[in-house]
């Protein structure tokens, strides 16, 4: 027996909408639990029903796995701002090196190392 495809949108219905939440939140649960023991992962799974109600599951310390999160957000923004540092730098050093490449190449003409692009006057 296939199943149907529901149309995924509020449920209107408050009875069938909590008995829906229930089931799915079992089977959220289920699937972060054997992600975690199939694939030795950390898992941790903060769920708020829309009354309000706490559902939660670590497959360690909830606490050391939040503390990682927050360890790993703050790195990545240190590096995101030092990679927005070092592509300002870059671009004002681009001028320099540009000035630099220029007189390389007009020191290689004169040494009569690289003749192309060179008239006769």
């Amino acid at each position: 027996m296939a199943r149907e495809k529901i149309q995924i949108r509020k449920i209107d219905n408050a009875t069938a909408r909590q008995v829906t939440f229930s089931k799915r939140r079992r089977g959220l649960f289920k699937k972060a639990e054997e992600l975690s023991v199939l694939c030795d992962a950390d898992v941790a799974l903060i769920l708020f029903s829309s009354t309000g109600k706490l559902f939660e599951y670590s497959s360690s310390s909830m606490k050391e796995i939040l503390e990682r999160h927050n360890l790993h957000s703050k790195n990545l923004e240190k590096g995101a701002a030092a990679l927005e540092l070092q592509l300002v730098e870059n671009n004002n050093c681009s001028p320099l090196s540009k000035e630099v490449a220029e007189k390389s190449h007009q020191l290689r003409q004169m040494r009569r190392e690289e003749l192309q692009g060179l008239t006769v006057d």
